[in-house]
């Protein structure tokens, strides 16, 4: 289950790229792609490439600028590579679980980079290792590269990774190296992001868009859920394979309300689009008349641009301004030893400009409040610096359960929302009103109806079987090579 390491706000476990080039080497545009996903994981980056003969691996802790420097891409040779940034959800936060995972066999050379969180891993991991598969992290990653290598000794590749993708449940969004060949692979519900895009001598297979525009390609389209794609050798296009069908998607909305840069689009919405119109429903559904709209930086920004436009074309006298100021330098390696500095983080990191507040009824705008200890100190700094009232408005449902898909979502224990009404909430963080949004707003916003959606940590309810948890629909388990694929029960 997910640790809830944070402070406030989830975290997103991975971002994931691929790449098959015409003749030019791999390592820096995976490189410059993984700058580009390095939202989605602080933890560790690493690059695996191949060259035709031999594959090369350079994984470390830390940022993407900490863990390369020129002579490691330099020694990254080969047209064909996968990267790989990680934010720690499942397995251990050491050097052990950084990917890509590497593993060579008698059938040839594998990478693994993984998004997501499979809720069977434990069960699987039993399994090979009682067949004498030996495992060297505990991370889910490797599971699935054991179970691929095995499926590869008996099987070509497609219908390797079929019968992979019956044996494993849960979430992910993959890029795998075999040898010289780059796959992408998306889960049957297609819970996390992953996207194709064209190059000027090549294909890309990536977490986000954002990471095509960096190296000037073309979004093609998303893989779509339970699909394969290959891409062919020296960046000739891509083979597209159906592998699993199923009646309904599981797409987490959470991607677009908080983990997604802005700039990226995602299932056929741009992000920064959904998030000006989920902050226009958030006025049309719960608009309060103050004299200034607050976003949180960074990821309340649209929402707040969107609530305040909204606001003015109802002649609401209501002015958009950028009251809270972020420091960019301090971030999760803050050392926070006593309460008193763990109280004085907000204030190191968020300050209030008082000729914005001042005398003012303020409307702070932010994306989700999953502990609590963030709202409740800028309700605090806003009335030091003589807010006469501030008004909390959220740009997604109450989180009330844990995610357990490969977001760092806190145990229901630490979850403000978990058990309390919102006006219990309200008093908790001392704010004039609360207000959330609705998940019918969410759902609209997404163009998607509420059953393709996953919507577990806002509903209590699952679109996985996880032990000890109720689903919110009849899992329609897929067919894959004509057998039932069971959902599995066990949680990591």
């Amino acid at each position: 289950m997910p640790d809830g390491r944070h402070t406030e706000g989830p975290t997103e476990k991975c971002g994931v790229v691929g790449v098959s080039l015409d003749g030019r080497d791999a390592a820096r545009p995976l490189y410059y792609a993984l700058y580009a996903l390095q939202h989605r994981g602080q933890e560790s980056a690493g690059i695996v490439t191949h060259d035709g003969f031999q594959q090369h691996s350079h994984v470390e802790m830390g940022l993407v600028g900490d863990a390369f420097e020129e002579g490691d891409l330099d020694s990254l040779n080969g047209s064909t590579g996968i990267g790989h940034v990680r934010y720690p959800t499942a397995g251990s936060v050491d050097s052990s679980c950084a990917q890509p995972f590497s593993v060579s066999f008698k059938s040839g050379s594998l990478g693994l980079s993984h998004n997501g969180n499979l809720v069977n891993a434990d069960e699987v991991r039993t399994e090979l290792a009682e067949s004498g598969h030996a495992f060297t992290s505990d991370g889910d990653t490797e599971v699935i590269a054991h179970d691929l290598a095995r499926n590869l000794l008996e099987a070509d590749l497609v219908r390797a990774v079929k019968r992979t993708m019956s044996r494993i449940h849960g979430s992910y969004a993959l890029t795998i190296t075999h040898d010289d060949t780059v796959l992408g692979l998306r889960d049957p519900q297609g819970n996390r992001p992953l996207c194709i895009g064209k190059l000027d001598d090549g294909y890309i297979i990536t977490s986000e868009s954002a990471a095509i525009d960096v190296l000037d390609g073309d979004l093609v389209r998303d893989v779509r859920p339970g699909e394969l794609v290959v891409l062919g050798p020296d960046g000739d296009g891509f083979d597209s394979y159906q592998l699993v069908e199923q009646e309904n998607t599981a797409h987490c909305f959470f991607e677009h309300v908080y983990f997604a840069r802005p700039d990226s689009r995602i299932d056929g919405n741009l992000v920064y689009d959904v998030r000006r119109e989920l902050g226009r429903k958030l006025w049309e559904e719960s608009g309060v008349e103050t004299d200034v709209v607050l976003p949180v930086p960074d990821s309340g920004r649209a929402f707040a641009s969107g609530y305040a436009e909204a606001a003015q074309e109802d002649d609401a006298d209501v002015e958009f301004a950028e009251g809270l100021m972020k420091n960019r330098y301090v971030g999760r390696t803050f050392i926070m030893p006593t309460q008193d500095a763990r109280e004085r983080a907000v204030r190191l990191k968020l300050n209030p400009i008082r000729d914005v507040v001042e005398g003012k009824t303020v409307t702070v705008i932010d994306d989700s409040i999953v502990r609590g200890t963030t709202s409740t100190q800028l309700v605090e700094l806003l009335n030091d610096v003589g807010a006469e009232a501030v008004h909390m408005r959220i740009g997604a449902p109450a989180i009330v359960a844990p995610c357990y898909m490969g977001i760092d979502m806190a145990s229901r224990e630490e979850l403000i929302a978990a058990g309390k009404d919102t006006d219990d909430i309200r008093e908790e963080i001392d704010a004039a009103s609360l207000s959330y949004l609705s998940i019918d707003a969410i759902a609209e916003a997404l163009d998607e109806s509420r059953a393709d959606l996953c919507l577990g940590c806002v509903t209590g309810e699952y679109p996985y079987d996880i032990d000890g948890e109720s689903t919110d629909r009849d899992v329609v388990r897929p067919t894959i090579d004509g057998a039932q694929a069971g959902v599995a029960s066990d949680d990591d």
